[in-house]
C-alpha cells in the first residue's frame, strides 16, 4: 500500500492533493488476467456521525466468496461531490488492511476517471492500493452521455470537453444502467468486460451487491 497524503485536511487541500495525484493515473492493463475482484462500499449509520466500510473478496469468473473484511468509525469529512474519497477513503483503507491477501482487482461503487478532476474514489484508492480499479457508480458526477439500448451490454460513451471518460453500460435488460469508468491500472473495455462478466442475476456487479449488503449489515447492528 502507499501512503500518499494525510487525510485530515479541509477543502482546498483536498482539492489541490487531487491536483497532484492525477497524473500518477494508468489507464493500462496491470494484469493480464484477473482471478480475484473484490468489491468496497461504505454505508453510513442513521442518526449518527459513524460509517461502516465493507470488502468482498470473490473469485472471477465463477463469484465464490474468499474473503471479506469490515470496519467501522467516525465521519471525519462532510459530504462534498468531488471529495468522496475524503470522506470514505480512511474507512476503506482500513478495511483493506484487514484482508489476508490482496485481491487482483477492486470495484468501487463511486467514480474513477469520470469526475471533474479526473481522480474519482476509485483512481484515487487504486492509487493507495496499488492494484487495478474500476469506478461503478449508479449517478453521473460529469460528463454527457446518450441513453444505451435496452439490453444487457449495450453502451454508450460519457464525454466531457471532447474527452472519453467512461461508459453508461446496461448490465440488465430493461433496467437502469450503470456508470463505469477506468480507476487505476486498467482500461476502459476492460473495466466494462469485467463489469459485465461480474452482473450475474442482477444489475450491480455482485462483489459490490455483497460489499453493500454487508456494510449495511454492519450499520444496523
Amino acid at each position: 500500500m502507499n501512503f500518499l497524503h494525510p487525510w485530515k485536511v479541509n477543502t482546498e487541500r483536498a482539492i489541490q492533493i487531487q491536483e497532484n495525484l492525477k497524473s500518477r493515473i494508468l489507464q493500462k492493463n496491470g494484469l493480464s488476467e484477473y482471478k480475484t475482484i473484490a468489491g468496497a462500499d461504505v454505508s453510513y449509520s442513521k442518526g449518527k456521525n459513524s460509517l461502516s466500510g465493507a470488502i468482498v473478496v470473490l473469485s472471477f469468473p465463477d463469484m465464490n466468496l474468499i474473503e471479506q473484511a469490515t470496519a467501522s468509525g467516525e465521519i471525519t469529512f462532510p459530504y462534498i461531490p468531488g471529495l468522496l474519497t475524503f470522506r470514505e477513503g480512511p474507512i476503506l483503507i482500513k478495511t483493506f488492511q484487514r484482508l489476508r491477501k490482496k485481491p487482483d482487482l477492486i470495484i468501487f461503487d463511486g467514480q474513477g476517471i469520470a469526475h471533474p478532476r479526473r481522480i474519482g474514489l476509485a483512481s484515487h484508492l487504486g492509487l493507495w492500493f496499488d492494484i487495478p480499479s474500476i469506478g461503478c457508480a449508479k449517478t453521473l458526477l460529469t460528463g454527457e452521455f446518450k441513453d444505451p439500448g435496452p439490453f444487457k451490454g449495450d453502451y454508450e460513451w460519457i464525454f466531457k470537453d471532447g474527452e472519453k471518460l467512461g461508459a453508461v453500460l446496461r448490465t440488465k435488460d430493461w433496467v437502469k444502467p450503470l456508470f463505469i469508468s477506468p480507476g487505476h491500472r486498467i482500461d476502459l473495455y476492460t473495466s466494462m468486460n469485467i463489469v459485465l462478466k461480474s452482473c450475474i442475476r442482477f444489475r450491480i456487479p455482485e462483489p459490490l451487491r455483497k460489499a453493500h449488503q454487508l456494510s449495511r449489515k454492519m450499520v444496523s447492528t
